[in-house]
């Protein structure tokens, strides 16, 4: 089981398995966003090993199927909103966390969290959640318009940065004219209220 992440080997050998299952384009990601993750958590002093891991792992339910997804759902006896289930892009996250528990023994449960939610966000995430959330905008591999400002931003004000990177996710929804999961606009709101208390104070 891996519950901590003081094991270079285990860590390792999961990050060996990730490159064995996802294809190339998706490994490739994945390794962007475990490395951006990690660069992250060392700039702001928490569990590096962790954050990496949390961040080569966060796609493991794209190595399925919507169909195959939906099955497993079904197998483990998962509840899904009804806007995850209208919406395919946001089957993997929370069906992928649950399969890495079932089928890597993967236990702790914030880098669970952390990939429950990182497509849409949540109020209240943790740090480690933030980070992957963010790592997944800012990776090496992402070139769309104002993602320099974004990781720059990464570095100084990290919500700041998150909150830049939830209001073009959720511009890029609206623009698609697809389903907006309500989590992503609590995160929004939890995001530019911690802001604007910090301000205050």
């Amino acid at each position: 089981m891996l519950n901590n992440f003081d094991n270079d080997k285990m860590v390792d050998r999961y990050h060996k398995l990730m490159k064995e299952i996802l294809d190339e384009k998706l490994y490739r990601h994945s390794l962007g966003v475990a490395e951006a993750a990690a660069s992250l958590a060392e700039h702001y002093e928490i569990d590096v090993q962790k954050a990496f891991f949390a961040g080569i792992v966060h796609d493991y339910g794209k190595h399925y199927s919507s169909s195959e997804l939906i099955k497993k759902a079904e197998e483990l006896d998962i509840s899904l909103d009804r806007f995850t289930l209208q919406e395919d892009r946001l089957l993997h996250a929370p069906i992928g966390a649950a399969l890495l528990k079932k089928e890597l023994q993967v236990t702790d449960s914030e880098v669970l969290r952390a990939v429950t939610y990182h497509t849409t966000g949540r109020s209240g995430m943790s740090s480690l959640e933030k980070m992957i959330y963010l790592a997944d905008y800012i990776e090496k591999g992402r070139d769309f318009s104002g993602v320099e400002k974004i990781r720059e931003l990464a570095y100084v004000n990290f919500d700041q940065a998150l909150l830049e990177a939830v209001e073009f996710a959720i511009k890029a929804v609206l623009e698609r004219k697809l389903l907006l999961h309500p989590r992503s606009v609590a995160f929004r709101n939890w995001l530019l209220f911690m802001l604007r208390e910090h301000n205050l104070g």
